[in-house]
């Protein structure tokens, strides 16, 4: 085991990963930029070191400044978390050349599964379901575009090769808009992602956003954890997630799952993962793999009783998997609500002081945040400040659960979206369970928002 870890991210999740090394006994050392110096774990660190001023990009994606920190402190491995540079792949290649261990997948790993063409491809060779659509990148020939339309059927998707949250994407429902929208999303996709590449996919009316947890150590062993469902999302980012994903039959869960560890054991893949899917009408299909811890790895973590995050650290150490996937039980129902500073109504963001902060708790209640009172939410960063998570033994004890701890949970001084997530939890729909991608945004709209 490691001796000391750098944590290359702030916020809940450097907290987060900084409880999991202080229960393995592992020193932790924390980078942070001017603005979160007065952030909790900067404070609970073994080491604290400022990398830089508060914009990201001198602090946060300092490749240089993380890697030199990690030097100066003899910190023996660099744990990503999620965002920033997690899914970067020459992040992740000169962390192992500098003689760090980077805790995540190889760069290979990183790099091919960043390639929305390339990880479709190795799918679709892992006997994983995809969605129907190009089979690589597009052509350049517009004819060559129209056929393959014409195969797949309309509405299309058009997708970004190099993108990810919901960006670089553009629906077309007719021919006579495709080559059109073809041009203008490849220009999108060179200048936001460096790479104009974009592929095509059949565009799934009403899915639900299902995906599946995976852990692999260095000695060929691959598990699932079973499955969450991420489908109330706004603009594509997940608001709400739960596990197990309601009303899918256990059998085709099984299926996929099998199928996402065996391509993790295909590619020689290392430690966590998630395999991203549509589902509709009863089928699977695979959208993208994250080859990182996902913000929402607490429920999986409430039902299975497994630590991903220690999990993650250990694989990096080169320890084996300690259970095999006939050790793996679900055991009851887990939501979590992210908490972010923002207008429930109009999502704008509402950095500033709190000045009150008062978590909820009682039986099945996990909050991970950074946040209390008199903290300063930073405009800098996303809005997330914590996040909320009740466990039982069934989803409407869950949601019970989680109703109690919303009424609780008091946040002063700044706006936050607990107002939205009351509503949800009270909403007939959710309530029922099993709602698509699209519902939040058309529940927005009908109530006003």
């Amino acid at each position: 085991m490691f001796k000391k870890i750098l944590i290359a991210n702030r916020g809940e999740i450097a907290l987060r990963i900084q409880r999991a090394c202080r229960e393995l006994g592992v020193k932790s050392v924390v980078v942070y930029s001017e603005a979160d110096r007065d952030a909790k774990y900067v404070k609970l660190a073994d080491e604290a070191v400022c990398i830089g001023p508060a914009p990201s990009s001198q602090s946060y994606l300092s490749m240089p400044a993380i890697i030199a920190t990690a030097e100066v402190t003899d910190a023996e491995a660099i744990h990503p978390g999620y965002g920033f540079l997690s899914e970067n792949a020459d992040f992740a290649e000169r962390v192992e050349r500098s003689g760090f261990t980077f805790i995540g997948p190889t760069s290979e790993n990183i790099r091919m599964m960043g390639d929305k063409v390339s990880a479709k491809q190795a799918m679709i060779r892992a006997g994983v379901p995809c969605v129907p659509g190009s089979e690589g990148a597009l052509p350049e020939d517009p004819k060559e575009i129209i056929k393959i339309a014409r195969a797949v059927g309309y509405p299309v998707i058009i997708k970004a090769a190099g993108g990810g949250g919901g960006r670089g994407m553009r629906v077309v429902h007719t021919e006579a808009a495709l080559v059109n929208a073809v041009q203008m999303t490849r220009t999108e996709a060179g200048a936001a992602f460096g790479n104009p590449q974009v592929y095509m996919e059949k565009f799934l009316e009403n899915p639900r956003h299902v995906e599946i947890q995976i852990l692999a150590d260095s000695h060929k062993n691959a598990v699932w954890l079973g499955e969450r469902d991420c489908s109330m999302q706004r603009r594509h980012q997940k608001i709400i997630e739960e596990a197990p994903a309601p009303g899918i039959p256990r059998r085709s869960i099984e299926k996929v799952g099998d199928r996402c560890a065996a391509a993790c054991k295909k590619m020689g893949y290392r430690g966590a993962g998630t395999f991203e899917f549509l589902y509709e009408n009863g089928e699977f299909y695979f959208i993208e793999m994250n080859t990182r811890v996902q913000v929402e790895h607490p429920v999986t973590e409430m039902v299975t009783g497994i630590d991903i995050v220690q999990q993650q650290i250990k694989i990096a150490a080169g320890e084996k998997l300690p259970f095999t996937q006939r050790n793996i039980e679900m055991r009851g129902h887990a939501i979590e609500c992210r908490i972010n500073a923002e207008d429930p109504v109009k999502f704008v963001p509402s950095p500033g002081r709190i000045t009150t902060w008062h978590a909820p708790g009682g039986p099945g209640v996990r909050v991970d945040s950074h946040a209390y009172t008199n903290y300063f939410v930073p405009p800098t960063y996303d809005s997330m400040i914590g996040k909320i998570i009740c466990h039982g033994d069934t989803r409407e004890q869950a949601m019970a659960r989680m109703r109690i701890a919303l009424s609780e949970t008091v946040v002063e001084g700044i706006q936050t979206n607990i107002p939205l997530h009351r509503e949800l939890m009270a909403d007939a729909k959710f309530m029922e369970g099993g709602t698509s991608i699209h519902y939040l945004e058309s529940w927005m709209s009908e109530h006003k928002r």
